[in-house]
């Protein structure tokens, strides 16, 4: 009983140890793990495609092949030719490219444009102690205190300190604390921007 003991202890201390020199002091691996949840700004990367979003193809003096046509659940779209192609999840120029060489097999030097027409994939969930509760879209990028104002503010019973943004980070779900007060007084690395699928909770 003993030695199983001092093992489990053994192999405790050496996982800490490993962690703790993976992390900075003071920090913890969900704390970690949060911070890398919000350092991507939207407004400095490449947009990628989602589903519900309606996509405007072109290819260069080929009308019959040129399409306005939305992105499947599945996140594909559906053309001549190429039938069903992977949308979501790439960006405009990586969907030009992918058509572009499947498009060869078919057309000398196709030329080929794909612009966004509308965006309907980033949607946010706004939940708990707020004046209208819902789902919002978001057509350009916005922080959680302007999901919080579409959502008419919160009630007067609202928990400022203990509001969380629940986030799918890879194959998990992670949840960010968002610190109502310090950014209510100015605090800009506080109010960081939503992503697709961030479901906003205010107890």
């Amino acid at each position: 009983m003993n030695r199983r003991f001092l093992a489990a202890t053994i192999l405790c201390g050496s996982l800490t140890a490993t962690l703790s020199a993976q992390s900075p002091k003071g920090t913890t691996a969900a704390d970690t793990a949060a911070t890398a949840a919000v350092t991507r700004d939207p407004r400095t990367s490449a947009y990628l495609i989602g589903p519900e979003d309606i996509l405007d193809i072109q290819v260069w003096k080929n009308i019959e092949l040129s399409r306005t046509v939305p992105v499947r659940p599945d996140g594909k779209v559906s053309l001549p030719l190429v039938n069903d192609i992977q949308a979501a999840g790439l960006t405009p120029n990586q969907l030009r490219e992918e058509l572009t060489m499947r498009l060869a097999e078919y057309v000398p030097a196709p030329e080929v444009a794909v612009i966004v027409r509308e965006v309907h994939s980033v949607k946010v969930a706004v939940m708990g102690a707020v004046r209208i509760p819902g789902r919002y879209e978001v057509k350009s990028p916005a922080t959680v205190l302007e999901l919080i104002a579409q959502a008419q503010g919160l009630t007067d019973f609202a928990s400022r300190d203990h509001i969380v943004v629940i986030r799918q980070n890879g194959a998990g779900t992670i949840r960010v604390p968002f610190n109502y007060r310090r950014v209510a007084n100015g605090s800009e690395p506080d109010n960081f921007f939503v992503r697709a699928g961030d479901i906003i909770f205010v107890p």
